[in-house]
């Protein structure tokens, strides 16, 4: 909650003490990261794939990292029985912020930082899906061709930088120097037993932000869209509206449960915005949908865990929005 809406620059102007900026929040050394907002992902990865790439690319195919049905495109299409599918389906929901967030910011920092110093990078490379698995040789080969492999190769996209500085931290803090003084208390035993529970609740966490994240812009009411438009205009605003996702909303408790990401729709028409100011502006983007009679999906999360899980696995498929206006007969 903190990060997320901090990284926005919801609270840029109402911070007297400028500590909650998005410019540095987090952000500048590991310190920083360790001590303002440490998670498996690099915040200034975040920064680029999330707050410019995923807002500003909303449900484009190629264009949007976290378009979940283009991302998903081997598993929906895999010959395999739909229980295994479903096996997968969990397996990645019980990971996916090491397994797949974690790697796929830090490709897309890397990626703004090379064509920053005008380094040409292959297109495949800007839209291929990228986890933890690229990181192994046989893998690469089989996903990427030769002039991808060239990027791990001469270190633009270096495995040992993405675990030491990526990954490495928050695995060095949560699950070995957070339970260690349990060690020198109590013994082995009691530490592993600590290591363990530290593990479970690692399963539960990927399963929580799942279910808030992943279901905000998945389901076959939601809309992709096959061109770009320009951001901040009046298209751009509708199509915020139209791929995207409420759940249940309105009061502190319901809100906090859900991360304040069950105000999708309001959060992805102004992101600069404060937690709260979602709250109050809610109702009213609501009404004015209605009014002009813009679908405005707002559902149980659960729910929309069950349409995402579709997405995925292959049972449904995201409403293409007509390249030319729909005439009324």
């Amino acid at each position: 909650m903190i990060g997320h809406h901090v990284c926005h620059g919801g609270y840029d102007k109402v911070d007297s003490t400028s500590y909650f900026n998005r410019f540095t929040f987090a952000v500048g050394s590991q310190y920083k990261r360790a001590t303002d907002w440490l998670d498996w992902m690099l915040p200034e990865a975040w920064n680029v794939e999330h707050n410019n790439l995923h807002h500003y690319s909303l449900g484009e195919p190629q264009n949007d990292p976290d378009l979940v049905e283009y991302n998903m495109s081997n598993i929906r299409d895999a010959n395999v029985p739909l229980p295994v599918k479903y096996v997968i389906i969990f397996i990645l929901a019980s990971t996916w912020k090491w397994y797949y967030y974690a790697p796929n910011t830090y490709k897309q920092l890397k990626l703004m930082q090379l064509k920053r110093h005008g380094v040409k990078v292959p297109q495949e490379l800007y839209e291929s899906t990228f986890t933890l698995a690229e990181f192994i040789k046989p893998l690469r080969s089989y996903a990427f061709g030769k002039e991808s492999l060239a990027f791990f190769a001469d270190g633009h996209l270096s495995c040992m930088e993405f675990f030491t500085k990526t990954l490495g931290p928050y695995f060095l803090v949560h699950f070995i120097l957070l339970p260690l003084p349990i060690m020198f208390a109590l013994g082995k035993q009691y530490y592993w037993n600590a290591v363990y529970n530290l593990l479970l609740a690692e399963v539960m966490t990927n399963l929580h932000a799942f279910s808030v994240i992943a279901n905000n812009h998945a389901g076959d009411d939601l809309y992709k869209f096959s061109t770009s438009c320009k951001p901040k205009s009046p298209a751009f605003y509708m199509r915020q509206v139209i791929s995207s996702a409420n759940f249940d909303t309105g009061d502190d408790v319901t809100d906090f449960m859900h991360g304040w990401l069950n105000y999708q729709i309001e959060h992805h028409l102004w992101p600069q915005l404060s937690m709260l100011s979602y709250q109050k502006a809610q109702p009213r983007v609501k009404a004015i949908c209605a009014k002009h009679g813009l679908p405005y999906i707002q559902q149980n999360a659960l729910w929309r865990v069950k349409k995402t899980v579709d997405i995925m696995a292959g049972t449904a498929s995201m409403r293409p929005y007509p390249e030319q206006p729909i005439k009324a007969e």
